[in-house]
């Protein structure tokens, strides 16, 4: 029985994890709390005093603990998609231009992405294409790719620059899956950096009650724990690409 404030996310057996489950499980939370904040609003949106005979309006600021659990929800879906990012340049057995995101060029003495200084294409299942925009840029394209932790040998005639995806043997699963598994705990130290300065905004907080803080360092740390989880299920389903490809 699914005990959890949150709609089940079906992951599968085999810990499919899709981009549409983690954005099912962020508007969740994120419909969670805004109605959370409507409700506590609409509890106590006005507090009146009597003053010569006129109501003064008091200031709540009730919003303001909603703002940090907010801003804390919005940061973690930040990290995840920086995850996402990541792990796309990750290379398994078929040929993918995202394996090239994280290149950076020397090019005219400044690091420049190489998406951004050329075109790259899979003419098939196991080759890259790149074309540089600027064709004197061409060596320096092929050397950031040598240097980079991809382990491929780039082909260079000129004009193109083609990859061939080998298919990946044992000992170059082993590193890739470990690669894998340092960005998933890179990614759950920035998102218990994002509890711990939610967590320092809540303690800062005056005039409200000790229950109230202890909600809000909850609600926290349940966002936090929802966020880890998706981080678990992202290097399991990118270990199982790696180990079936």
């Amino acid at each position: 029985m699914n005990t959890s404030p949150f709609p089940a996310v079906a992951l599968g057996s085999s810990a499919t994890f899709t981009h549409a489950a983690m954005q099912t499980v962020s508007q969740n939370l994120r419909l969670i709390r805004t109605n959370r904040l409507f409700r506590r609003r609409s509890s106590s949106v006005l507090a009146f005093t009597r003053t010569f005979n006129r109501p003064i309006v008091r200031a709540v600021e009730e919003f303001v603990p909603e703002e940090i659990e907010m801003d804390a929800l919005e940061r973690m879906e930040k990290s995840i998609d920086s995850i996402r990012v990541n792990f796309n340049t990750v290379r398994t057995g078929r040929a993918n231009t995202s394996i090239l995101d994280r290149i950076e060029v020397d090019y005219y003495g400044a690091m420049t992405p190489l998406n951004t200084i050329a075109n790259a294409t899979t003419p098939d299942a196991r080759t890259i294409l790149i074309q540089p925009f600027d064709k004197s840029a061409i060596n320096e394209i092929e050397k950031a790719i040598m240097t980079s932790d991809l382990g491929l040998n780039p082909g260079n005639d000129g004009n193109c620059i083609r990859l061939n995806i080998p298919p990946l043997t044992a000992e170059r699963r082993k590193e890739l899956a470990k690669l894998v598994s340092k960005l998933g705990e890179d990614g759950k130290v920035a998102l218990r950096n994002v509890r711990r300065d939610a967590l320092k905004s809540i303690s800062k907080l005056e005039g409200i009650s000790e229950d109230e803080i202890k909600f809000l360092e909850d609600g926290i740390d349940k966002l936090t724990s929802e966020h880890v989880k998706l981080v678990d299920e992202m290097v399991k389903q990118k270990e199982e690409d790696i180990a079936n490809v």
